[in-house]
């Protein structure tokens, strides 16, 4: 089979893999396509975003105790799984009771986690919050399993089209959906279903988790040749939890 041809490709040092390395893309979708050619498994540029600021504000993270939510099978998750021995990865699996394990990745439901309060220094999501019914209960969550000083980085995407955030989901309380919106899926690590997309978040997002929890919110945006992060939705959100 013909591989098709790049429709970008530039030099430049990948924050996941720490390689001088190329940034490829055979689709000019390069949020989804951009890839870094020396990550094992590839990377995007949201994940290489993702990992920079984990470096740049967070540089001893493999020390760190580190829950992550629905973890992918490359680029940051794979990093923090290899160098990170207080790393704990969680999913959402039905059926399954809540805090136990299968195949090594513990059953949670980021809304009502059993993780004791203040367990963990860094939680780290990658495109999870906007599939979440209750996303005021799963920042709610994050903070309660912080540890003072710790931090929640994660990128979600932001529509900048969108001033306010839309909801598109609702999960009524007998477990019926109702759709807002013509329903919107995103791939899925362990279903081929794939995941409902929730809400659309717009620039009303900081005040939102601000509303909800006591965190202080930074969203950092890239347009970064060098690292490989350009393309739509590379933004990554910073809630850090008052150290006292």
């Amino acid at each position: 089979m013909k591989l098709q041809s790049a429709v970008a490709s530039w030099p430049g040092f990948c924050p996941i893999c720490l390689r001088e390395t190329r940034f490829t893309a055979r689709d000019a979708w390069f949020r989804d396509h951009l890839f870094c050619e020396s990550c094992d498994g590839g990377s995007i540029p949201r994940e290489r975003a993702l990992m920079l600021a984990i470096r740049q504000l967070l540089p001893h993270y493999a020390q760190l105790a580190i829950h992550e939510s629905s973890p992918a099978s490359r680029g940051v998750s794979r990093l923090l799984a290899a160098e990170a021995p207080g790393y704990v990865p969680t999913q959402f699996f039905p059926g399954l009771p809540l805090g136990s394990l299968q195949d090594g990745v513990r059953c949670e439901d980021l809304e009502a986690q059993t993780f004791a309060d203040e367990s963990f220094d860094l939680v780290v999501t990658q495109d999870v919050m906007e599939h979440v019914f209750h996303p005021e209960r799963a920042y709610q969550e994050i903070y309660r399993t912080l540890r003072p000083g710790g931090c929640h980085i994660h990128t979600t995407p932001i529509y900048k089209w969108n001033t306010e955030t839309a909801q598109r989901a609702r999960l009524e309380p007998d477990g019926r959906v109702t759709h807002l919106a013509e329903p919107e899926y995103h791939g899925n690590p362990i279903s081929g279903e794939g995941s409902l997309v929730t809400f659309h978040y717009g620039y009303d997002l900081p005040e939102l988790i601000t509303r909800w929890t006591g965190f202080d919110v930074e969203i950092r945006r890239h347009c970064d040749r060098t690292h490989g992060i350009v393309a739509e939705f590379t933004e990554v959100i910073v809630c850090s939890k008052p150290a006292f």
